[in-house]
């Protein structure tokens, strides 16, 4: 029997049984169902592999349907990604053959410095070229993989001790991070493990203390960015380009801060970052609706005429339960039963269920939405997003196996 608690701000995890009745009232995906779920999302990628082997899926889908494009974007490691779980999953030779092109074309992007001017390399180069490494043992997957790494720590500033998110290194305005980057640096994690130079992880280390000491507020929202001074690198303020307001909780960006407090605890074994997990994961559990996937920002939890984020549901069950492997059985039962009902709420009301009426894995997705309060673009609104099938996939393999990690 799982037993539900809620962390506290004085520390502590205490049993609040009244709180989680909502959540222990919902069911758990079952094994049979993580294998349908699995099978489908393999027969959807192989279905779909011819159209998607010389290019890559874009970042979103329109009405439901993904369009090929070159490997331009910061989210076309996702689609890799994918193909290397379903490769996993199901052994087609397809889909490695189709992978091994990908990497190629990483390689091919890094070597000619192809929209590589952020910090998104670990999202790139992680579920595509680390993983074939790990997969296959691809040595042109290291080795683009090694040259992504030395991308993302020419970003890193000492004054600060960060990595930039995008844009000029000399201007203030850009002189900022973001919480998704936390999701970049198992790349630095990897490519000192392969080389033995401890820089990679060093820069890792100190990105992942500054994010973690700037972005988690008093009541454990998160900030989406953080702005520090050039000149001293010392914390300015917090701000969002994609939530809904400076000071709400956009619902991904909490997602990426749980998923990214577990892979800073695995990668420093740091007990506060353990500590700080529990609080953002509490955090993000209650401010869900009662189907358990979240609208686009926390701000709404029912009632409300806002679209949902599906994929912010799959990044946070998939942190949930790469911090579970760390934890004692008690609270990893409980992490892991959370997981369980998010891919059940998923796996029902979410994903595709036809070949025909969408080429992608899961709806309801929010990519970017715009709101009085921020500066987005409205675009990939309950939709698709590659991101969101990759983190499904991912969660449903964790739930199936005991998966090495591509991140």
């Amino acid at each position: 029997m799982v037993i539900f608690y809620i962390s506290l701000s004085e520390g502590g995890f205490e049993k609040m049984e009244k709180y989680w009745e909502s959540i222990r009232s919902k069911p758990l995906i079952t094994s049979d169902e993580i294998e349908d779920a699995l099978k489908f999302s393999c027969d959807q990628i192989l279905n779909y592999l011819p159209e998607f082997t010389d290019k890559f899926q874009n970042a979103y889908s329109e009405n439901g349907f993904y369009a090929p494009i070159d490997n331009v974007q910061w989210t076309n490691g996702f689609w890799t990604g994918e193909i290397w779980l379903a490769y996993e999953n199901c052994g087609d030779n397809r889909l490695k053959e189709a992978a091994e092109i990908h990497i190629e074309s990483y390689y091919q992007r890094i070597i000619n410095k192809i929209s590589v001017d952020h910090h998104d390399m670990g999202f790139l180069y992680s579920p595509s070229c680390v993983a074939g490494y790990k997969l296959i043992g691809s040595e042109l997957g290291k080795k683009a993989a090694l040259l992504a790494a030395d991308q993302l720590i020419s970003r890193f500033h000492d004054k600060g001790n960060f990595i930039q998110a995008w844009g000029s290194m000399n201007e203030p305005d850009n002189y900022r991070l973001i919480i998704d980057c936390l999701l970049n640096l198992p790349l630095l994690y990897w490519a000192s493990e392969v080389t033995g130079d401890t820089k990679y992880s060093d820069i890792a280390d100190k990105h992942t203390h500054t994010t973690l000491a700037n972005v988690i507020r008093e009541d454990y929202s998160t900030w989406h960015t953080f702005y520090f001074n050039m000149e001293t690198g010392e914390p300015e303020r917090g701000s969002t380009c994609q939530g809904y307001r400076d000071g709400s909780a956009w619902a991904r960006g909490q997602a990426w801060g749980i998923y990214g407090t577990a892979l800073g605890y695995k990668y420093t074994g740091r007990a506060e970052y353990m500590e700080q997990f529990e609080h953002v994961a509490d955090y993000y559990l209650r401010h869900l609706p009662t189907d358990l996937i979240p609208y686009w920002d926390l701000e709404f939890t029912s009632g409300v005429d806002q679209p949902r984020d599906s994929s912010s549901a799959s990044i946070a069950a998939c942190g949930m339960l790469e911090m579970a492997k760390y934890m004692e059985d008690d609270k990893a039962d409980y992490y892991i039963d959370i997981a369980k009902r998010f891919l059940k709420s998923l796996y029902d009301n979410y994903a595709v269920k036809d070949h025909k009426t969408s080429n992608g894995l899961v709806l309801h997705s929010t990519y970017s939405n715009s709101s009085p309060y921020n500066t987005c673009n409205h675009y990939g609104v309950d939709e698709c997003n590659s991101w969101g099938d990759y983190f499904y996939m991912e969660a449903l393999t964790r739930l199936s196996k005991d998966w090495n990690v591509y991140w």
